[in-house]
């Protein structure tokens, strides 16, 4: 693609700014390119989809959520490791913003990696690259099933904790039709999480089709 003059002169003009940041602090040239970032994602034709503005951040500002099923084996947890080693971080962190702190959407396990692995620690400065889900979906609810559904097709859920995720939902009023299409479930599966929780004994008579495993205690080399 060719670039026109008015493009490239705006282009030519970026390069004093770049010269500008390379002579700020550490810190500051990071802050500074975040805001660079966040100030062209405002104008991008793109700006809808969370992806198109990675923001690097202090790693103790990203915080767990308290409701992620998902889990991931040792020797996964390991190759996870040596993946972001080894290729760096191609995929940010999903956070929600709220106020001064950020929790985790997607990325749970990679959040770990960074605040964990002596060796990541190092290189990314104790930083995490992160991006922002969109503002429409802060509703714990929207939040929790946006976790789902990232998570589905990747890892194993524990059961219990899913059943505790369907009776919140449960209990915000959400129904069986909306958390199966939300959570990309079929009804069988919502009404045998539902009667783990206790909230459908009619079908207690059912059998579970699909099992869970949890393991998540798997530690970081140091």
């Amino acid at each position: 693609m060719e670039i026109d003059l008015s493009t490239q002169s705006i282009v030519d003009r970026c390069r004093g700014v770049i010269a500008e940041l390379a002579t700020l602090e550490e810190g500051q040239r990071i802050e500074a390119i975040n805001r660079i970032r966040l100030a062209i994602h405002d104008l991008s034709p793109f700006k809808s989809e969370p992806v198109d503005c990675v923001l690097w951040v202090p790693g103790n500002e990203v915080e767990a959520n308290d409701y992620n099923p998902n889990t991931v084996a040792p020797p996964e947890m390991r190759l996870l490791e040596r993946s972001i080693e080894a290729d760096g971080y191609t995929q940010p962190v999903v956070t929600y913003q709220d106020g001064l702190r950020r929790i985790v959407v997607d990325g749970f396990h990679r959040r770990r990696v960074g605040r964990e692995s002596r060796g990541v620690m190092k290189r990314t400065r104790g930083y995490l690259p992160v991006t922002s889900i969109n503002a429409d979906r802060a509703d714990r609810g929207d939040r929790i099933a946006a976790t789902i559904r990232h998570n589905r097709a990747r890892g194993k859920h524990g059961v219990e904790a899913m059943s505790g995720i369907i009776m919140e939902l449960v209990r915000r009023n959400w129904s069986n039709e909306k958390i199966a299409k939300e959570l990309g479930m079929d009804a069988d599966e919502v009404l045998r999480l539902k009667q783990i929780t206790g909230l459908a004994e009619m079908f207690a008579d059912r059998e579970f089709s699909q099992a869970w495993e949890v393991n998540n205690n798997v530690r970081m080399k140091e």
